[in-house]
């Protein structure tokens, strides 16, 4: 007999609630939210998330918004050019 293959992760905590669909698409976000992140500022890889969209780096202590469930990449800024 073959043996069980689980690819449930963090979301095992459930158990047999919720659908096998919601689980996947909550497994994705908390993948997603703890994977390391990178600092925009001194892009050191250690950035943890406070609440909803704001974020805190360890290194140099910066505290910055940016998306719920991981840092977005910041626009590049463009010198502006004069015509």
């Amino acid at each position: 007999m073959a043996g069980k293959k689980t690819k449930h992760g963090s979301t095992k905590r459930f158990g047999p609630r919720y659908g096998r669909t919601l689980k996947n698409k909550i497994g994705k976000i908390e993948q997603q939210q703890k994977r390391p992140q990178r600092c925009p500022q001194c892009r050191y890889q250690q950035v943890s998330r406070e609440s909803k969209g704001i974020w805190t780096c360890k290194k140099c202590g910066a505290k910055f918004t940016s998306k719920a469930y991981s840092v977005a990449k910041m626009p590049s800024l463009k010198p502006e050019t004069k015509e």
